[in-house]
């Protein structure tokens, strides 16, 4: 298996997940005639807020399992970032999607997605140390 071959996994379904988010957007802002923006509409403005969200978090994230990975961290422990960090963030948008105020997936979406960055974080700075897991 190649080296970050693990991490290609989570980056794909993410990418297939953005691009659905993509698709609502682009489909809200035909429905309602907007070119650019969210033209004063509250679902439009929610589904840009939900990608642009999914956006902010993942990448970086996907980016420091990544870092993970190269520096030998196990594919058992890769594995469980990258579950943890697609299922936090599909949470997070089937939350926001619904409600821009409290949901139960927007509450434990974002809990999840935090811990998984602090985990994946403080790992990478460990890994500079030669911690290993």
């Amino acid at each position: 298996m190649a080296v970050g071959s693990n991490t290609a996994l989570y980056a794909g379904l993410a990418g297939l997940l953005l691009l659905f988010l993509s698709w609502r957007v682009t489909n809200f802002r035909r429905s309602e005639s907007v070119g650019l923006g969210d033209g004063g509409n509250p679902k439009l403005a929610l589904a840009i807020r939900v990608q642009a969200n999914f956006v902010e978090y993942t990448f970086p994230i996907l980016l420091l399992i990544l870092v993970l990975e190269l520096n030998g961290f196990s594919p058992t422990k890769i594995h469980a970032l990258g579950i943890a960090l697609l299922t936090a963030r599909l949470l997070h948008a089937l939350g926001l999607s619904k409600s821009a105020g409290y949901s139960f997936g927007r509450f434990y979406g974002t809990a999840l997605t935090w811990v998984v960055l602090l985990l994946a974080a403080l790992l990478a700075i460990a890994s500079f140390f030669g911690y290993r897991i």
